[in-house]
């Protein structure tokens, strides 16, 4: 059974997807059915067909689009808990990613348990790319004082 902060926060997370949608859908829509109802009569009617495949096409992206990046997301969290099993056995960590348009959602953020204040940020590409990106110490401490701290990508 699903809770309900896991709604709230899937909720979130496709908030934006959904507004560009409809924004898009918005103004694509008129523009499109305008510019083909200015056409000569003669291409008229491809034009209207053209600007059908094209709605169909920016909601099918729009649809298809927030799946995709949770299916990456997904595949990529699964490679990070394999990197920092290995780097770091016996640790314990937790995984979160920030949800908005301005974040890339494949940078993740790490937790680690023996260190709560600090926050690391993991970039991953792939199973064999994953580079430790941005770093949040508390206040007063530098980014290699931290005991999880990566100087090295690669």
């Amino acid at each position: 059974m699903i809770e309900i902060s896991e709604i709230k926060r899937l909720e979130g997370r496709y908030a934006s997807y959904n507004s560009d949608r409809n924004c898009c859908i918005l103004f694509v829509c008129p523009v499109d059915f305008g510019a083909a109802r200015l056409m000569p009569a003669k291409v008229r009617k491809i034009s209207f067909m053209a600007a059908v495949v094209i709605i169909f096409l920016l909601v099918l992206f729009f649809t298809v689009r927030p799946f995709w990046v949770e299916f990456q997301v997904t595949k990529k969290t699964e490679a990070l808990k394999e990197y920092l099993s290995e780097k770091y056995p016996g640790e314990e960590w937790e995984i979160q990613r920030q949800v908005g348009r301005q974040y890339n959602p494949y940078h993740l953020e790490v937790t680690f348990d023996n260190e709560k204040d600090w926050a690391y940020t993991y970039s991953v590409a792939d199973k064999n790319k994953i580079c430790q990106s941005v770093w949040t110490p508390p206040e007063g401490m530098l980014p290699r004082e931290g005991k999880h701290f990566e100087e090295d990508c690669g």
